[in-house]
């Protein structure tokens, strides 16, 4: 049949999956494609579909259903070599159903080749889905060009050598050699995992003379591809003139061959070696989980850090209060896929109702590298859910996480506060992230004249150092990995409040001897997320260390960690505004150390004023914690008062007012960062619950006293509630899980489940991998 929409239909977009849920074409009753805007909507019980027209009156749709063929496969896939893949065509692996419907006419089968429907359809069968997109990128690193080798200039020639008789210019090593196409140095690279030798002197050449192209000797192909690093942009590039480039140096493309492996290659064996154990001792499969909250995500490509944080914030009853939401309606946006709130309810109902939580027997069909066969009786593994429109909105904006490459686990999770943070959260709803926030009391004391100082910080979570002690290893031992001596939570956290001296003149008494500074809890958190810093400057490098962190399950007691808080027996020290605030200088070398690095002199300044301007490793370790700051290359602010006529501009309040926000809040925001708009909104985001400056200018002002964020009864009990944990030398590689406390249900008392991407099991010997998580969440009792 047709009907009067027939040449309705709009331009063309991805299908296949629904944007407010995850319902897909593979399901029974398929997917409504919207043939105006090409919204995804299901059919079944939610009836998203049918909303869409409500709300949008876009009567045409398009249903899809898609069934798997069964795949007989006569020898294993083949373990992938390098970083790409093609956009495979899907008519070899599925059949596919589609039917044009009219909610408006109610025709249920309207005539495919009506108007111009047959060229629409057909646009929306050959259009990749919004995860596939992302599916390829993934392995799909489109490397490019840059300045610094279009503009290129090569000193005076010269035969270089190579092979055997080549060595690094600063030392033996005759491996990893990094040549420079400015003038022909030879330096060898950095250490690189699977055990390759490198001391960075490639970088220093760099720090040294200036020159920024550098190509790998044992990567370059007689096809004239090779592995070529532009140390100023930080970033590997392509060489279009290569050949001609290496020619001046006496190195003939057709005469070479490659030695070894290119840095992509590695970054993918490095990627496939780190596997999770999903079998006990005996051999036999862990126990697969299926059912309301054990619903596994599937990697996107580089996402398992993504899957690992977002399974252990929805496991928290917080998240689950805020977004899992089944008996309310979505938000009524334009686009689904562009909407924070309706893609974070989604995945709380996808993660949490179970309604995607079964065992697939198709995925085994398709992927027996992935699932295990069902033919000897084995259940499958559940296929996973796809977060590629969350990720995305997440991503967006930000120079890594909108990359496919591996990221932090801890800096994602950061990512997610400071967007959620942001976004609206309409009474009786509350921001998930507070149940994190919590007060830091810093106190400072003169050592001479013993006069004090205290300041308050709110935070969402702590960074704690872990003590790196080596077991000296045996005569004969020296092929082995190093091994560590275990530590307790406790060491950790006696060091992280533990007193230090800081370098500082004394606005009291003029005192040189300086202060001791300490950091206690003022409140605590419903939740507390602790980062362990494991990692060591290896060749200025950092390097993760394996060092075991003892946690147990047991509730234990934060109390000997909360400030007491200013004692009457005190004197206040003046205000840092004085004039004789004390002028403070950071440690000149180790600047001169971090500069070589690659980090400006503000950061390197601010990383020194922050760790006690003593030690190159903690600034470094400050660094990598801060990435994200907004005031990160702001120069360091000792105190000096901001410029009051520029933080009370008036055009500048009236503009923060337009966004929602208050004079008061505008006015102390502004104040705060000196007049800077762009940091004045991150300071109001990160402080909400701040009032502002109420005066007498304000005629609504009312002596508001601001509430700190947490609590500071006591006793404050925890108890481990999840970890991230990740596998691998780097940050940026190997491979992250989450382990999280629930009740399965038979069991007694809460178990350890492992999620590791879309494959969710009861976990054993957690013990073990407790003592290497990288991210814990612990939950007051």
């Amino acid at each position: 049949m047709s009907c009067k929409h027939v040449d309705a239909p709009g331009k063309l977009a991805a299908r296949s999956r629904a944007k407010s849920c995850f319902d897909s074409i593979d399901d029974p009753l398929g997917l409504d494609v919207c043939l105006h805007c090409f919204n995804g909507g299901c059919t079944a019980d939610r009836q998203h579909a049918a909303l869409h027209y409500a709300t949008r009156s876009h009567p045409l749709v398009l249903n899809i259903r898609r069934t798997r063929k069964v795949v007989v496969r006569d020898e294993p896939p083949q373990k992938m070599s390098k970083l790409s893949i093609a956009a495979e065509t899907e008519a070899d692996r599925y059949d596919y159903t589609t039917t044009v419907r009219c909610y408006e006419c109610n025709v249920d089968e309207v005539d495919k080749t009506s108007g111009n429907l047959a060229t629409v359809v057909e646009g929306v069968l050959k259009a990749n889905t919004f995860s596939r997109q992302e599916e390829v990128k993934a392995w799909e690193q489109e490397f490019t060009s840059c300045e610094h080798i279009l503009m290129l200039q090569q000193e005076a020639s010269r035969q270089i050598q190579s092979g055997d008789l080549g060595h690094c210019s600063l030392c033996d090593l005759q491996e990893n050699l990094w040549l420079c196409l400015q003038c022909g140095n030879l330096g060898c690279g950095r250490a690189q995992f699977g055990g390759l030798d490198g001391h960075s002197h490639g970088l220093e050449h760099k720090n040294t003379t200036g020159h920024a192209v550098a190509v790998k000797l044992g990567s370059i192909t007689p096809e004239g591809t090779a592995d070529v690093y532009c140390y100023q942009c930080d970033e590997e590039r392509i060489d279009e003139d290569l050949g001609k480039h290496l020619a001046h140096w006496g190195i003939i493309l057709a005469e070479t061959q490659k030695t070894e492996k290119s840095l992509t290659e590695m970054q993918v064996e490095e990627n496939l070696r780190w596997e999770f154990s999903m079998t006990n001792e005996e051999g036999h499969e862990l126990e697969k989980l299926f059912g309301k909250d054990f619903t596994g995500l599937k990697n996107l490509g580089n996402s398992c850090y993504l899957a690992s944080t977002l399974q252990c914030l929805f496991a928290l009853p917080q998240f689950q209060a805020r977004y899992y939401l089944p008996d309310a309606d979505l938000p009524d946006v334009i686009d689904p896929a562009e909407d924070l709130e309706t893609q974070l309810r989604k995945l709380a109902d996808g993660l949490i109702s179970g309604r995607y939580s079964e065992s697939d027997p198709d995925v085994s069909k398709s992927d027996p590298e992935v699932s295990p066969s069902t033919s000897s009786g084995e259940v499958a593994y559940q296929r996973g859910l796809a977060p590629a429109m969350l990720k995305h909105l997440i991503g967006r904006g930000h120079a890594e996480f909108s990359t496919m490459r591996q990221q932090d686990a801890f800096e994602f999770l950061l990512r997610v506060f400071k967007l959620i943070t942001r976004s609206k959260h309409e009474a009786p709803q509350q921001d998930p992230t507070h149940s994190f926030r919590f007060v830091m009391e810093q106190r400072l004391q003169c050592l001479s004249c013993k006069k004090v100082r205290y300041r308050t910080d709110e935070q969402d979570n702590i960074s704690v150092p872990v003590p790196i002690r080596k077991i000296s290893q045996q005569a004969g031992d020296e092929d082995k990995k190093d091994e560590y001596e275990s530590v307790t939570l406790k060491e950790c956290l006696d060091i992280f409040t533990s007193e230090e001296h800081v370098e500082l003149t004394c606005s009291a008494c003029g005192s040189k001897d300086g202060f001791i500074k300490r950091s206690l809890f003022k409140t605590f958190p419903e939740v507390l997320a602790v980062n362990a810093r494991r990692f060591n400057l290896i060749n200025w490098v950092p390097t993760k260390v394996d060092v075991p962190v003892v946690v147990g399950d047991e509730p234990f007691l934060l109390d000997s960690y909360k400030s007491p808080g200013k004692q009457d027996s005190e004197e206040l020290l003046p205000d840092d505004g004085s004039e004789s605030a004390p002028k403070w200088k950071a440690n000149a070398g180790i600047v001169e150390q971090l500069s070589a690095m690659g980090f400006s002199v503000n950061r390197c300044e601010k990383a020194l004023h922050a760790t006690g301007n003593e030690n190159a490793d903690a600034a470094m370790e400050w660094l990598f914690s801060h990435m994200e700051d907004p005031d990160i290359d702001e120069p360091l602010n000792l105190g000096t008062p901001a410029d009051t006529t520029t933080a009370a501009d008036p055009e500048k309040i009236n503009s923060i007012c337009e966004m929602g926000f208050t004079q008061p809040q505008a006015r102390k925001a502004l104040r705060e960062t000196g007049g800077d708009m762009e940091r004045a909104m991150e300071w109001i985001f990160s402080h909400m619950d701040d009032p502002g400056d109420l005066d007498e200018d304000t005629p609504t002002a009312v002596a508001v006293e601001k509430k700190d964020a947490g609590s500071g009864e006591l006793p404050a009990k925890f108890q481990l509630h999840s970890i991230i944990c990740h596998k691998g030398g780097s940050i940026h590689a190997g491979h992250y899980v989450a382990f999280i406390r629930k009740s399965i249900a038979g069991g007694d008392s809460p178990s350890w489940v492992l999620y590791n991407d879309e494959k969710v099991v009861k976990a054993l010997d957690v013990e073990e991998m407790k003592k290497f998580a990288y991210v814990y969440f612990f939950q007051r009792m």
